[in-house]
């Protein structure tokens, strides 16, 4: 179940993994607010670390992306999947090896941070293969790649990620091309990028920090990854995270504490409690009625979303079924009325 936290999160932890799509920006447009929610952050004393599994940008034109929707960020403060895979190779390899690269300039620029040669030709020699997502990679640079990884050398892949944001639309990310390579050699790569831990305590050996929390949109990234390390996190329901998905959860990919936007960053997080047969969290209570979500009263909407977390996770942890939240509508403000005698008893906008 969710938990509290009796101070602002910016007080009770000195650093923030935060993910960006969805979280900080949706397509090329900032999360509304989102800009503001992390200069009052960083005016606080908190650090802000930028992490995505990302591995086709460098840093440095991440931090520019950044710039241009107002959000305060250097190179050193953006921490790709790129940069963990080069990690996990640079401990295990002599310096000056040879890696093969099925991928693009992410992978080059964090390969020779580490002090690795990439390369693109087995004439190279490579000693080991990495590959992360890149749109203008070449078929023939996946078959090299493969060939050198059914022959067995060392591969590490940056993320698992099955489809990737495009102005056009979702494509296929770099998690097809690792099933296509891991089917054609019957072998696995070591996974740099979330959920794996790499990517987390790579950030923190690179940013810093002794309290870190995780701040995300995806349960099955973000917030496993976060479980995964160790680490507390705050789920952002300015993504894709919707009222479905969460009731689904199970165990493993449930937050620490939840939040409408990045306003949760300066505000404490109270956890529901039970109240009779189901849970209570500021003006509201929510239970399962004949398999349905029912919520009442008013109040902040950020409780309402923690009731109905509590509510729906205890029907599936209890019956192993979802609970169903097909009739609720989530409140749009602080205040939102209550459900009317003779209505449904779900509360609505």
């Amino acid at each position: 179940m969710l938990s509290t936290s009796d101070r602002p999160l910016w007080e009770a932890y000195d650093v923030a993994l935060l993910d960006l799509d969805g979280v900080v920006y949706i397509g090329p447009d900032a999360v509304p607010g989102a800009p503001e929610h992390l200069d009052a952050a960083a005016g606080a004393g908190m650090r802000l670390a930028y992490v995505t599994n990302n591995a086709a940008r460098p840093p440095a034109e991440v931090a520019r992306h950044l710039r241009e929707l107002g959000v305060h960020a250097e190179p050193a403060d953006v921490v790709t999947s790129a940069q963990a895979a080069a990690r996990l190779l640079a401990d295990d390899l002599e310096p000056g090896s040879a890696v093969y690269v099925i991928g693009g300039r992410g992978l080059f620029e964090a390969l020779a941070e580490r002090d690795l040669r990439p390369v693109q030709s087995p004439d190279d020699d490579p000693v080991a293969v990495v590959s992360g997502y890149h749109r203008d990679i070449t078929w023939g640079t996946v078959t090299d790649g493969a060939i050198l990884v059914g022959a067995g050398l060392p591969w590490v892949a940056s993320n698992t990620d099955m489809s990737v944001p495009t102005p056009r639309g979702h494509g296929p990310g770099n998690g097809v091309l690792v099933d296509a390579v891991a089917r054609f050699t019957g072998r696995h790569p070591v996974v740099a990028g979330k959920p794996r831990p790499p990517l987390f305590e790579e950030t923190v050996r690179r940013v810093g920090g002794d309290r870190p929390l995780v701040v995300g949109d995806r349960l099955d990234t973000d917030i496993e990854g976060a479980r995964a390390t160790g680490y507390d996190s705050l789920l952002v329901l300015t993504g894709v995270t919707d009222l479905e998905v969460l009731v689904a959860a199970e165990e493993p990919l449930r937050p620490t504490y939840l939040s409408t936007d990045l306003a949760g960053l300066g505000v404490a997080h109270p956890a529901p409690g039970r109240d009779g047969g189901g849970w209570a969290c500021g003006g509201w209570t929510a239970a399962v009625e004949s398999g349905a979500v029912v919520v009442a009263g008013e109040g902040a909407v950020d409780d309402w979303w923690r009731v109905v977390a509590a509510a729906g996770w205890e029907h599936l942890d209890t019956t192993g079924r979802s609970a169903d939240v097909g009739g609720l509508s989530v409140p749009s403000s602080v205040g939102a009325r209550r459900d009317g005698a003779g209505g449904t008893g779900r509360s609505e906008a």
